[in-house]
């Protein structure tokens, strides 16, 4: 899988607190950011089209299509 560079604007100081700290590879830091982000997003946009559904389907009775489906028979 290929990466590519990503541009970001943080505040000033927030750039100088990490600038102050040796040892961490911030790139890392902000993959892993950005994927815990996205999975809380998408998450939440799952559940939300699980309640479209739900709610779609509301008076839906798995018994009444298998009878329509034998009657058709």
């Amino acid at each position: 899988m290929g990466h590519v560079n990503m541009t970001i604007t943080i505040p000033e100081e927030l750039r100088k607190r990490i600038r102050k700290i040796k040892g961490v590879n911030w790139s890392e830091v902000a993959r892993r950011a950005f994927e815990e982000e996205l999975k809380r997003i998408e998450r939440q946009i799952a559940a939300e089209e699980m309640d479209r559904l739900r709610t779609k389907s509301k008076g839906w009775s798995g018994v009444e299509e298998i009878r329509k489906w034998r009657d058709s028979q």
